[in-house]
């Protein structure tokens, strides 16, 4: 997902989709590691492989909050992060539904908060000091999900295929 963010901001900061992925080149010859998850790739990092770490907030959180020694910081454009869910057609729709609903609650917004998610109910959100987040946008602005993954990661033509195999 980083690497889809990076593309994507550089082209809400107005870089043309040639200057994007130009950017994307130079950054790319720099990565030492990619692993599996962000949470694999903190711990690479902690372990002292690399000197930046590109990777989602919440994981620098959990860095901080384990006393690690991290600073982060938040880019000037970033991609808006929504993650879907969904309730299947199965036995238990009840249960789903309820454990839904609870997601919205404030004490499930406050568990969210204090493992480095940030709340989207605002009264719990205020609660906690996450840094202001500038040039936050939806993936809409890139013509949507379908569009992008083509895009960037069809394995003959993608953009970061055309990266990786440089």
């Amino acid at each position: 997902m980083e690497r889809r963010s990076r593309l994507r901001a550089q082209l809400k900061l107005g870089k043309k989709p040639a200057e994007a992925v130009a950017y994307l080149q130079k950054l790319f010859k720099n990565v030492a590691v990619q692993d599996k998850s962000a949470r694999d790739a903190l711990n690479t990092f902690l372990s002292g492989k690399g000197d930046v770490l590109l990777t989602y907030e919440n994981e620098a959180w959990l860095a901080q909050h384990k006393d690690q020694p991290v600073f982060y910081t938040i880019p000037r454009s970033t991609i808006l992060i929504q993650n879907p869910i969904a309730i299947t057609n199965g036995k238990n729709q009840s249960a789903a539904r309820a454990f839904l609903r609870y997601l919205y609650t404030p004490s499930a917004q406050t568990i969210f908060g204090q493992t480095g998610y940030r709340p989207v109910v605002p009264s719990v959100a205020k609660k906690f000091g996450y840094p202001a987040r500038p040039g936050i946008f939806p993936i809409g602005f890139l013509g949507g999900w379908d569009k992008v993954t083509k895009q960037l990661f069809d394995p003959k033509s993608g953009v970061m295929a055309k990266i990786e195999r440089g």
